[in-house]
């Protein structure tokens, strides 16, 4: 199977624009940036894709040695950039693809040319001078509650991730897409992300970049989007006024127009 149909890669755009990559986070898929991709779509090359064990990528493809790291995936990202002859790209990750996003960054400086980090943690764990927003008891009591019982874990915990408790219809949104991700696949893509430590990649990025700090997300709280901040040379900071892990769903407008300032 081709890289592009691995990865269920689509593009759209301007094929002469300046390309941009819309990269999705854990138990989601590419339709989580419909609301903001194609706002993009009149100056860029748009490109979407889904990480392999997500959305419409081929299942077949999982290598549980390959994808047993971050590093893995950002070789698929690597692959998908290379295959499409990308320059110069902008690479906006959400969540655990903003660290792919840094690590694709320096694998292949040649096809990035900036980064928007929407909602990242370089370390979910908190460390002795580092808050994460997870004790390690936490995120072994949550990895173990997905492998005991994937679907009641999903229904519970995609409305705390997505928050905006009010718009309870982006909580099922969340939840639903959880819900049909592989579970097998996706409790191992949990354990990689929120047992990985990329603090020490954040200091080589030299792209300009910018970071998208939500309120009040409990999965990357303001203390991290701060740490990533001062942790990499140069890089812009804006803090929303978007609730929770999600702004591209629950406030894309926001999301947009922080994109637009910052290119």
């Amino acid at each position: 199977m081709s890289v592009l149909a691995r990865n269920n890669v689509r593009v759209g755009g301007q094929p002469d624009g300046r390309p941009m990559l819309f990269a999705h986070g854990f138990g989601c898929d590419q339709n989580m940036w419909r609301f903001v991709a194609p706002e993009f779509e009149a100056d860029h090359r748009v490109v979407l894709f889904d990480h392999v064990g997500a959305g419409a990528s081929d299942l077949a493809a999982y290598d549980e040695r390959r994808h047993g790291t971050l590093a893995g995936y950002a070789d698929d990202v690597v692959e998908i950039c290379r295959e499409l002859e990308l320059e110069d790209a902008v690479f906006v990750g959400h969540s655990v693809s903003a660290m792919i996003g840094v690590l694709v960054a320096a694998r292949a400086p040649e096809t990035i040319g900036a980064l928007v980090l929407v909602g990242p943690s370089p370390r979910y764990i908190d460390d002795h001078g580092y808050v994460g927003g997870f004790a390690p008891e936490d995120i072994d009591e949550l990895l173990e509650s997905m492998n005991s019982n994937f679907l009641g874990w999903s229904s519970a915990m995609a409305p705390a991730i997505m928050g905006n408790s009010d718009r309870p219809e982006l909580g099922e949104e969340l939840t639903a897409s959880f819900c049909r991700t592989d579970p097998e696949i996706a409790a191992r893509f949990a354990r990689v992300t929120f047992l990985s430590d990329n603090r020490a990649d954040l200091a080589s990025v030299d792209v300009p970049t910018l970071v998208l700090q939500c309120s009040d997300d409990v999965i990357a709280p303001a203390a991290v989007g701060e740490y990533v901040h001062r942790q990499i040379p140069g890089s812009v900071l804006v803090r929303m006024t978007a609730t929770g892990h999600c702004p591209n769903l629950s406030a894309p407008q926001e999301t947009i127009d922080a994109i637009r300032a910052f290119l």
